[in-house]
């Protein structure tokens, strides 16, 4: 029997890949509207925002919440495009 794994919209998404496209589509001012934490209203960079969320759980847990609720409206590039 095959083993069923549970279906989570987040699979194979990076936590800096989410912020990177969510920065893309809100910019940082609605982020911090949104999810008002610091590392998003003052001085705001993916490196700082992701030692942050990577070490505060309930932060990561409003920001999972905000991509998942925003993914549909953003437009992403396919996967499987290449540079050229």
């Amino acid at each position: 029997m095959a083993r069923r794994r549970p279906l989570n919209p987040l699979n194979g998404i990076t936590l800096e890949m989410m912020l990177e496209q969510l920065v893309a589509h809100m910019g940082w001012e609605a982020m911090g509207e949104e999810v008002p934490i610091r590392c998003f209203t003052h001085d705001p960079s993916v490196p700082s925002s992701l030692k942050f969320l990577r070490k505060t759980p309930w932060a990561r847990t409003k920001v999972e919440w905000l991509y998942r609720n925003r993914q549909k409206e953003m437009k992403l590039p396919p996967q499987d495009e290449t540079d050229d």
